[in-house]
Parts: structure tokens; C-alpha cells; sequence
């Protein structure tokens, strides 16, 4: 899909006059955290809301939380969906992404869970971080390997995949199978998305400057240039294939360029596929969005690809109960 359907460019109109206002404000304090979590929840319920026969199990491991989404009438899993939902660090959850993550197992016939990591300002750096790291580990300590592991996300999502990446070759861990980022945030200081906002105009939805203000909840006290913060990308032999998905209209452009060629000299196969006149992760709003619905499409295809028939069953959903306490 090549042109930008009408659908798309009257949400990106009304986003740019109703959402945007509100996001220029952000983030004063927990009053305004508080109602922009409340409002992101709406909009995303909204937008995508999630397909009949979804099956949601709660988790609680003592050391992260998360939720299970599994598609219709699956008996057993051979492959898993990790998913690491976008937030600016500070605003979305499980719950908001769980008609997305929904979608997506219905349309891989796959199993995802969620990684429901603390958020800023009341978890600050590298809370975020070590949740999505301890929830990679605990997936392989119930019986998933990494060759059957795919790692989503979205927004800063993004970013905290790259860490994971860039952790696992530090420490000498096995990578996932595969990487899928939609409108990844890679530089957190926002300098990259205020160059391609005057380059390319204003993003629909928040500014370079709102938005920087936002993820400074995350990492305040902390330099700029803080490993984990600043990301690295050692090269490694297993570095996972990768897809990159970002819109035309937003800011994180040249973020997702930046991501592609990171993984690219790090050993992936990265692939960056740019949809015009697109806003930030319009594939989170399919009931607004037409564009959304093909977009997801390619990356379940993509996400499928690298499976067989032959492929070694790891866990069972039985055995996923046994180790999901709620």
C-alpha cells in the first residue's frame, strides 16, 4: 500500500489537533501522568480493540509481571512472541497493547506474552531494562529456546529491545530467533526526531521536545551518554533477522534508520520498511486506520517465515499454566 488512505490522513488531522495540545503539556507532574495513562488506555481500547476469543492469563512472577495472550483453540506452543510495548517509559501497559498483541497471535497462531515492566517516575532506570531482560530468561527457564523466541515492540519498546540484544552479547547469551520494531526509539535524548522534525515538519502526535520531557522520568540523574541509555551493538554470529516498520509523518524516522543500520553492522539481517504518511505505531489502531490491518499482516508474515512444520515442540500451554501465578 502506497498512498495514504483518507482515513489515515483525517486521524493524523485529528490527532494533530486534539492529542497533540495535550502531549505539548506533558509531563508536569504524577497528576498528568496519571490522566495521560488514562487517556492513551481509552484511545488504545478505541483503536484496537481486542478480536473475539481472546484468552488472557495474568502473571506474576515476584520479579516482573506480564500477561499471556493466546489465540484461539492452540493446544501447544512451538514458538512464543515476547512483546515489549511502547510508553515514553512512562505511560503504557500490558493492558493498553493487549488488542495489538492480540492481533498478532491470532494472525501468527502463536502465543505472546507481555512484559508489563515498571514505569517511570516511579520506577526510574534501568527498572524497565532488568524486567525485560528477566522476562527473556524466565521464558527460556519454562522450556522456550532462543531459536524460537521472537522479541516485538513498539516506541520505546525499541529501545529496551536493543538492550536486550546488546546485554545478551555482552554477557555471552543466546540471541532470539528474530526482532520486529515498529517506530523503534533508539536515541533518547530525542536530538535525532528534533533534526527530522525540521527536516519533515511536525509529528501528529508529540513534539521532539514533549516527548524528551517525557522520557526523562525514566532517565533522570542518569548522563546521556550512560551505557544502556546510549546503545552500543557489539557484532555477534547470531544476531537475529530483524524488520523495522515506521511511519512517514512521524519523527522517529531517522530513529528507525539509525536502528536498521546498528543491527545491520552488528550481524542482522534488518529490513526497514517505511509507510507514507503514517503516524507513530498506526498499526496499534486498525479500527481507524486501514493501513494498519496490512501492516500487521506482513509482520505475522515475517514473524512465521523462519518456522517449519519440523520445528521441536518446547512447551506445552499446560505446562505455560504451570508456571503462570497469578
Amino acid at each position: 500500500m502506497t498512498e495514504t488512505s483518507s482515513a489515515s490522513r483525517l486521524a493524523n488531522w485529528v490527532t494533530r489537533r486534539t492529542l497533540r495540545p495535550f502531549a505539548e503539556i506533558l509531563p508536569g507532574g504524577s497528576l498528568q501522568i496519571r490522566t495521560s495513562r488514562m487517556i492513551v488506555a481509552a484511545g488504545m481500547l478505541i483503536g484496537c480493540p481486542p478480536p473475539h476469543h481472546v484468552r488472557v492469563e495474568r502473571l506474576a512472577t515476584g520479579t516482573f509481571r506480564g500477561e499471556w495472550v493466546f489465540p484461539p483453540d492452540v493446544k501447544q506452543s512451538r514458538q512464543i512472541i515476547l512483546y515489549v510495548h511502547g510508553s515514553g517509559y512512562a505511560v503504557c501497559s500490558a493492558r493498553t497493547h493487549r488488542g495489538l498483541v492480540a492481533r498478532l497471535t491470532h494472525l501468527t497462531g502463536m502465543p505472546a506474552f507481555t512484559v508489563d515492566y515498571r514505569l517511570a517516575p516511579e520506577h526510574p532506570f534501568p527498572a524497565a531494562a532488568d524486567d525485560v531482560e528477566a522476562a527473556y530468561a524466565w521464558l527460556q527457564d519454562i522450556g522456550y529456546q532462543p531459536r524460537n523466541i521472537t522479541v516485538a515492540g513498539d516506541s520505546a519498546g525499541g529501545h529496551l529491545i536493543l538492550d536486550l540484544l546488546a546485554e545478551n552479547v555482552r554477557h555471552g547469551r543466546p540471541q532470539p530467533r528474530s526482532v520486529v520494531m515498529m517506530s523503534p526509539l533508539v536515541d533518547l535524548t530525542l536530538t535525532l526526531a528534533a533534526l527530522r522534525e525540521r527536516e519533515h515538519g511536525p509529528d501528529p502526535l508529540i513534539s521532539a521536545r514533549a516527548a524528551r520531557r517525557l522520557v526523562r522520568h525514566y532517565t533522570r540523574g542518569h548522563p546521556d551518554d550512560l551505557p544502556r541509555l546510549k546503545l552500543a551493538l557489539e557484532r555477534a554470529d547470531d544476531m537475529p533477522r530483524s524488520l523495522i516498520h515506521v511511519g512517514g509523518a512521524e519523527m522517529l524516522g531517522t530513529d528507525a534508520r539509525q536502528a536498521q543500520r546498528m543491527l545491520i553492522d552488528a550481524g542482522s539481517d534488518c529490513e526497514l520498511r517505511e509507510w507514507p504518511g503514517q503516524t507513530h505505531v498506526f498499526q496499534a489502531l486498525p479500527a481507524l486506520i486501514p493501513e494498519a490491518t496490512p501492516a500487521l499482516r506482513q509482520i505475522a508474515a515475517f514473524i512465521r517465515q523462519p518456522f517449519g512444520p519440523s520445528a521441536d515442540v518446547d512447551v506445552t500451554v499446560a505446562q505455560q499454566k504451570d508456571h503462570a501465578t497469578t
